[in-house]
């Protein structure tokens, strides 16, 4: 078995990596930290529900790397539904050949939902579609990923997930959103004790130049001077690369 706590990769090796949310914001940014650490003939899978924004984002990337030969996959689905996790896992396991040295799963994809009091949410139909997305999503398609990669000695795995502040802290209105990230942060950590030969690290990424930061200064009129993604994207690719967090870690962009 690899041995998860050695420090400091130069690279993240020859490995398959997994982006959901990618087509724009921060996993746009991931995809193109990601692609200039992975190794020759590696497999990056672009998950989204548009279609043409990956397609678009794999030409650039394909043109940026092609000394690299990395294969670059877009998956075009709603992950709400199990026929995108489905099809998601399908893809990855057309590429998840002997030779991947790293399985890297980054579960970016997620909402904000309606920012609302406590007492607007009575249709619990309403309430389970947000979570699917957030929570019965992520969780769906982390499993079908470990079923397809089973631990081997020599292969690394890293599980990211995407989470915020309010995974720790309750916020008034925003009950919908701090329930997901909670519920995410404590599914994560589950992972970390359960599955010893994966590393996993929850990572709050801060406010960010992205659609969602313009619907919460629409929506509360408070600006929280985002940044632009890709320096929250260098950070996270840091911490990745350097390896040296502990397995089921929350980590904050402005504590790191």
């Amino acid at each position: 078995m690899s041995d998860i706590n050695s420090t400091n990769p130069r690279t993240l090796g020859r490995g398959i990596c997994i982006i959901t949310g990618a087509s724009k914001g921060f996993g746009q940014a991931l995809g193109y930290q990601v692609s200039r650490s992975l190794e020759p003939r590696s497999v990056l899978l672009l998950v989204a529900r548009s279609g043409p924004l990956l397609q678009e984002m794999k030409e650039e990337l394909q043109s940026a790397t092609e000394e690299q030969q990395l294969v670059v996959h877009c998956v075009a689905v709603d992950l709400r539904t199990k026929e995108g996790v489905d099809e998601t896992v399908r893809v990855a396991r057309q590429e998840a050949v002997d030779e991947i040295e790293h399985v890297l799963l980054i579960n970016n994809a997620g909402s904000l939902g309606d920012i609302a009091k406590f007492e607007t949410f009575t249709n619990p139909d309403e309430v389970n579609s947000y979570l699917s997305l957030n929570v019965s999503s992520p969780l769906a398609l982390t499993a079908g990923i470990l079923k397809l990669c089973p631990c081997r000695p020599g292969l690394r795995w890293s599980v990211v997930n995407l989470s915020s502040m309010f995974a720790l802290q309750a916020l008034p209105s925003w009950v919908l959103y701090c329930t997901a990230k909670a519920a995410r942060n404590m599914m994560f950590s589950v992972l970390a004790k359960e599955q010893q030969h994966v590393k996993v690290l929850s990572y709050s990424p801060g406010p960010m130049d992205t659609d969602m930061q313009k619907e919460i200064l629409r929506l509360t009129n408070v600006n929280h001077n985002p940044m632009p993604c890709h320096e929250s994207a260098a950070k996270l690719m840091k911490l990745l690369l350097d390896n040296n967090f502990s397995s089921g870690a929350h980590l904050d962009f402005f504590d790191v």
